[in-house]
């Protein structure tokens, strides 16, 4: 899929329609109204046993749920073998949904050494994944996902489960707390994108 930087000229040229149906925009430095600009942002919480997803919509200011689950492993199987499927899993994901990007935290540095490398490999799996893909993939701090969710940092994971649900009108169903997770970075996404690219064409 093309990618399209930030660019000076015309502030809105007439738009193409993308293979999806979504309206792409060549754009200039302030780029187009956020009404106009459609994207589907993947957000993914690394485990290399289950590995939460969540599929969100963004259309200017309002977002929408289109998919969410878990990718999961056998425990028995070996660590390759759970790699392996997990890279598959996702690639899956990506040819029936494929989304515009792909998001994830960065790892929590108060984590202990085991975990720590059980979810370097999981996230390795991942992103080879995504790039073999060419998505663009954007990471943000866990603190930096509680901060755009809930507004405090610091929240606990049941403060940003009733959150998510909240601002993407979900049901009372319980959600896997992985998918909640992932669910969240995508709405971190959705919120900071279009500032973060800003910012970039800036540098």
């Amino acid at each position: 899929m093309a990618r399209h930087r930030l660019r000076r000229g015309a502030l809105y040229p007439a738009p193409r329609r993308s293979q999806r149906g979504h309206t792409d925009f060549h754009h200039g430095l302030l780029g187009p109204p956020e009404r106009d600009l459609p994207v589907l942002i993947l957000g993914l919480d690394p485990g290399s046993l289950h590995t939460g997803y969540g599929l969100i919509d963004r259309r200017g200011t309002k977002l929408s749920a289109l998919d969410w689950g878990r990718l999961s492993s056998p425990r028995r199987l070996a660590l390759p073998r759970r790699l392996a499927d997990l890279a598959a899993s996702l690639d899956q994901l990506l040819e029936r949904r494929r989304p515009d990007l792909a998001v994830l935290e960065t790892p929590f540095a108060g984590m202990n050494a085991r975990s720590l490398i059980v979810l370097a490999q999981a996230r390795g799996a991942l992103l080879a994944c995504l790039a073999g893909r060419g998505l663009e993939v954007v990471e943000y701090s866990p603190a930096e996902v509680k901060s755009a969710v809930t507004g405090n940092g610091r929240a606990d994971k049941g403060q940003v489960a009733r959150m998510v649900q909240l601002l993407l009108e979900l049901d009372s169903e319980a959600l896997a707390e992985d998918t909640s997770d992932a669910l969240a970075i995508a709405i971190c996404c959705a919120q900071r994108l279009r500032l973060d690219r800003m910012a970039k064409s800036l540098c």
